[in-house]
């Protein structure tokens, strides 16, 4: 149970933790010194014989900016499924047992329809985020690795307030081309929630 509870926590945490205190944290662990905790455990494997900048690395950057996320939000997804998980009636799983079902025919038919719904609801969730990232990417940028970590929203506020001649014109019609991208992904949601649940979400 200690063990269960020590896992859970370790998981859980970094979701409730601001990006800020993530770039923070990330930064001391990558920092480009023999002494930092990444690099220093690469050096004795071997693996690479001067310490990389990850941080600042353009070629190194979005790889990074990936696993933080993974790490950052698993544990918001795992509380969603494990709660979806532990609503499915141990019945079902005996009577397929019974009937034959093995490990494998239990995941897919019962299991995964289970989990159809909250499928569908993560799924939109990370939709949602995909076209509104800012302070994920904000507080981990530099101008080095502007030309792999530039998104949207950085990218408006970045020619709307970087530059000593802001063009709110065009800044306008950038955050108009993206309310169009975001129709048609929640167009395409619609379309996958009644594939998979039968009815849409608007």
């Amino acid at each position: 149970m200690i063990f269960k509870k020590t896992v859970q926590t370790i998981i859980y945490l970094p979701h409730f933790m601001s990006w800020v205190v993530v770039a923070s944290v990330f930064k001391m662990m990558l920092a480009p010194y023999d002494t930092a905790p990444v690099n220093s455990i690469l050096i004795n494997m071997g693996l690479i014989d001067v310490p990389v900048d990850f941080m600042n690395t353009a070629s190194y950057w979005r790889g990074t900016f990936y696993v933080m996320n993974v790490w950052k939000d698993t544990g918001w997804g795992t509380i969603l499924f494990l709660a979806t998980l532990s609503g499915i009636s141990p019945d079902l799983y005996e009577a397929a047992q019974i009937d034959g079902a093995n490990r494998f025919k239990r995941l897919i038919y019962i299991t995964l329809p289970a989990l159809a719904n909250t499928i569908i609801t993560v799924f939109i969730l990370n939709l949602a985020k995909v076209m509104n990232l800012f302070e994920s990417v904000f507080v981990l940028q530099s101008p080095i690795t502007y030309s792999k970590s530039q998104v949207l929203q950085t990218y408006v506020y970045t020619k709307t307030f970087g530059s000593g001649n802001s063009d709110y014109g065009y800044t306008t019609a950038v955050g108009l081309f993206k309310s169009f991208v975001g129709m048609i992904l929640v167009l395409g949601c619609n379309w996958a929630s009644k594939k998979v649940r039968g009815r849409g979400i608007v």
